[in-house]
C-alpha cells in the first residue's frame, strides 16, 4: 500500500506577542490553539504587557507566561534556547514593525528576539502595523529579508485600523492565523503545479427571476481548492452561485450558467497542469430563456431544454489536456455508473459518491476509480477528504 504523506506535527507552539493594539487578539488565538489540542507556551515582549496582561494568557494557555530574558524559568538559565527545542514552531502574533526589523537584522535584545535567533524550529509571523509603516520601503525590505530567510508570513490583512486609517497592515484574525498555521503544516505535494477547479451549482435562466439549478453547496469544491493551495499549487477556482468564502491564496472566478463556466474554464485551462471538475454543472438549459417574467397561468408550463456543454469531456479531449479529475454524484449503482462515465470521458481518475449523502453536507464518503479499479475511502469531513484527495492525485500525476 502506498504511504500517504502527512502534515507536520503541531503538538506544541511557542506564541510570541509583541507590542501593539492587536495584542488583545492573542488571547483568542491562544484559546483556539488550545482548543485544537496544541500546547501553547507564551512569550511576551515588555511592550506587549502594556496592551494585555500576562495573567490573561497564562489562564488561557495553562502555562506560565515568560517576559524576561533574565528570568526565563529555565534551570540552566538558557530559556531562550530551551523553549524552541521542544516546539514544533514559533508563531509571533502580532509581529510589530520593530520586531520584524530586529529579526531581519539578527538583533537579540529581549527574550522573544533572542529565542527566535536561537531557534531550531520554523518561525511564522503575523504582521501588525499602521498602513504607512507597512508600505514604508524599510519595512518592505525587512519583510523581503524574512521571506528570503524562510520565515512564513501570515498576512497582513487590509481594512480599518486602530489609528483610523484604512489599508494594509492590520493583523489577520485569530481564526485566519490558525487556518494559516494548519495550511503551512500540510505537505507541499503540488508545489509548482497550476490547478483549475470548478465548484458549486450552475443556474440556467428560464426568465429574469426563475431558473433551473441543483442542491450543490460548493463545499467539496471549495475544500479541494483550499487543499490544493495548502499543497503549494497556484489555484484558480471557477465557482457557480454559492455563498462559500474564498480560500486563502485562491483566485476565484464567479460564474452563473453552464455556458459561463465553460467559457471561464476554456479561457485559462491551457495554462493548467491539473483540472478538477467538482461543480454540479446542469446537464440541460432552457432552449429559449424569456426576456420578461413569465406570468402564472392555469395552464401547465412546458419547457424545452437543450443539452449544455460537457466541460470535463471537452477539457479531457484537448490535444494537450491537463491531468483531469472528475466527480460523479449518483443516486444508485454508484460505482457502475461512475466507472461508465470515467471510461466514456477517458479520465485517469474519477471520484464517485452518492448524491444524497453529499449535497449540502459537511462530510462525504467517496470511492476513487482509476484504471487499477475501485478504491473506497472512509467517510470524513470534506476538508480532510480534500487533503486526502490531493495526496491521491499527487501520487497519480505523470512523472516528467
Amino acid at each position: 500500500m502506498t504511504t500517504i504523506p502527512t502534515a507536520r506535527p503541531l503538538r506544541r507552539i511557542v506564541l510570541g506577542i509583541t507590542g501593539g493594539i492587536a495584542a488583545y487578539k492573542a488571547a483568542e488565538l491562544t484559546r483556539l490553539l488550545v482548543k485544537e489540542g496544541i500546547a501553547v507556551e507564551v512569550v511576551m515582549t515588555p511592550a506587549a504587557t502594556q496592551f494585555i496582561a500576562p495573567m490573561t494568557l497564562q489562564a488561557l494557555s495553562g502555562n506560565p507566561v515568560l517576559t524576561d530574558l533574565w528570568h526565563s524559568g529555565a534551570a540552566n538559565a538558557m530559556g531562550h534556547i530551551d523553549l524552541s527545542r521542544h516546539a514544533d514552531a514559533i508563531v509571533v502574533a502580532p509581529a510589530s514593525a520593530d520586531f520584524i526589523a530586529k529579526r531581519a537584522q539578527g538583533h537579540a535584545d529581549d527574550l522573544l528576539s533572542t529565542l527566535c535567533l536561537a531557534r531550531n524550529c520554523p518561525l511564522l509571523v503575523a504582521p501588525t502595523m499602521n498602513v504607512q509603516m507597512w508600505t514604508n520601503p524599510a519595512t518592505q525590505r525587512n519583510v523581503a529579508q524574512l521571506k528570503a530567510d524562510g520565515i512564513e508570513m501570515l498576512g497582513p490583512g487590509s481594512g480599518g485600523q486602530a489609528c483610523g486609517e484604512v489599508g494594509d497592515g492590520r493583523m489577520i484574525e485569530p481564526e485566519e492565523i490558525l487556518a494559516g498555521l494548519i495550511a503551512w503544516a500540510q505537505p507541499k505535494l503540488l508545489a509548482g503545479k497550476r490547478v483549475l477547479l470548478t465548484a458549486g451549482p450552475t443556474f440556467e435562466a428560464i426568465d429574469p427571476v426563475r431558473g433551473v439549478t441543483n442542491l450543490s453547496s460548493g463545499k467539496m469544491g471549495f475544500a479541494l481548492a483550499q487543499a490544493c493551495a495548502e499543497a503549494g499549487a497556484a489555484v484558480t477556482l471557477v465557482a457557480g452561485p454559492t455563498a462559500q468564502p474564498t480560500p486563502a491564496g485562491v483566485m476565484r472566478v464567479d460564474v452563473r450558467s453552464a455556458a459561463d463556466m465553460a467559457e471561464a474554464v476554456d479561457s485559462v485551462v491551457k495554462a493548467c497542469d491539473i483540472f478538477i471538475a467538482v461543480a454540479a454543472v446542469a446537464d440541460y438549459t432552457p432552449a429559449d430563456a424569456q426576456a420578461k417574467k413569465l406570468k402564472k397561468s392555469a395552464q401547465p408550463l412546458t419547457l424545452a431544454l437543450k443539452p449544455t456543454v460537457d466541460i470535463l469531456a471537452a477539457v479531457a479531449a484537448r490535444p494537450k489536456a491537463p491531468y483531469c479529475v472528475g466527480f460523479a454524484a449518483e443516486t444508485n449503482d454508484v460505482n457502475e455508473n461512475a466507472e461508465a462515465k470515467r471510461r466514456r470521458k477517458k479520465l485517469p481518475l474519477l471520484v464517485a459518491n452518492r448524491a444524497q449523502d453529499t449535497l449540502g453536507q459537511d462530510e462525504n464518503e467517496v470511492t476513487l476509480l482509476d484504471d487499477a479499479g475501485a478504491h473506497p475511502l472512509p467517510r470524513m469531513d470534506k476538508l480532510a477528504l480534500a487533503r486526502r484527495l490531493v495526496a491521491e492525485i499527487a501520487q497519480r500525476l505523470p512523472r516528467t
